[in-house]
């Protein structure tokens, strides 16, 4: 009898990976990179970050969400900036050319603001976060929030780099001032963003841009969906897995580019409001990890890479993926 197939997005407890046991950390450097070879995207649990602060951002959150528009058009942002984006700022379809309505979410996006040693790079990527007046608690939270998920970003690169089988400090040594970026995506009912044109999605299908996505999610029946090649054994789309106390990782482009596309860019998107739950309203926090602005990213070469890329700069790549997806 063979044995049974591993999941294509298998859950890994990080604590013996961080607990050092050699045999330990290998099994697991090797689950993770067959995940990333085949949907790019995996769960973690064991990463120490308290449920509850994850449920008080949340409702923070929905407090300034179900604010009147005329009140949240004050924080009004453009796409990749700090503050609100209303519903129908973005069309994440359009980042790999394909023309879909504009997605059905509103999102609070934050992101770094401590200085870095350029005028123009300050400008574009570390402006100062614009935190709503009518919501105090949600600063505070949220900047503990981010001081987690920084921590758990230095893991996770760490052991990205020994699944590559390379130095464990291989990505890290490029996060000495690192940008991120910060969505508080919500996902309200019907009653709020209307009945959706055809294809349209909460979000619309793509992939991310940057190096690793650190993602909170809600399950429900308009929920992520992720995608996997039909011409590789994939299921092509189907419900990503849930577990209430994982994080949802993927890879970004940046990083697919990085690993000479030994590794794949996690494509997914995000169902309409389900026409059986119309009012069904999710809630989802999303970190972008990014390196430090100026970054070059060149193709790891073979046996470990596959495709030798341009090299990029880090950042001119995710300036010209947003503004790609703007729309609104």
């Amino acid at each position: 009898m063979s044995e049974p197939r591993s999941p294509r997005i298998p859950t890994i407890d990080l604590r013996p990976w961080l607990s050092g046991d050699p045999k330990a950390r290998q099994r697991i450097a090797r689950t993770v990179d067959q995940a990333l070879q085949s949907a790019g995207f995996l769960l973690v649990t064991g990463h120490g970050v308290d449920p509850s602060l994850r449920s008080r951002v949340r409702e923070a959150a929905r407090r300034f969400f179900t604010l009147p528009v005329p009140v949240k058009e004050a924080y009004e942002a453009r796409v990749g900036g700090r503050g609100w984006l209303r519903s129908g700022a973005e069309a994440n379809g359009y980042a790999e050319g394909t023309e879909t309505p504009p997605d059905l979410k509103e999102s609070l996006t934050f992101a770094t603001h401590e200085p870095f040693d350029d005028p123009e790079t300050d400008a574009e990527w570390y402006a100062p976060n614009v935190w709503p007046a009518e919501v105090p608690e949600l600063r505070p939270l949220c900047e503990e929030y981010l001081g987690k998920m920084a921590e758990l970003e230095n893991r996770l690169l760490c052991l990205l780099g020994e699944a590559l089988g390379l130095e464990r400090d291989f990505f890290t040594r490029h996060m000495a001032h690192p940008t991120y970026g910060f969505n508080i995506n919500w996902y309200p009912g019907t009653e709020v963003v209307g009945e959706p044109e055809p294809g349209q999605f909460r979000i619309g299908p793509h992939t991310d841009f940057g190096t690793v996505t650190i993602l909170d999610r809600q399950a429900g029946k308009g929920g992520l969906q992720v995608y996997t090649d039909p011409a590789d054994g994939g299921a092509g789309w189907e419900d990503a897995p849930y577990d209430p106390a994982a994080f949802t990782i993927n890879i970004g482009d940046l990083m697919a580019r990085w690993t000479g596309d030994r590794w794949r860019s996690g494509r997914h998107r995000v169902l309409p409001p389900p026409a059986d739950a119309p009012a069904e309203e999710l809630m989802s926090l999303v970190y972008f990890g990014e390196c430090t602005p100026g970054t070059l990213v060149e193709s790891v070469p073979p046996p470990v890479g596959r495709v030798a890329y341009e090299p990029v700069d880090s950042h001119a790549y995710l300036r010209q993926k947003l503004d790609s997806i703007t729309v609104g």
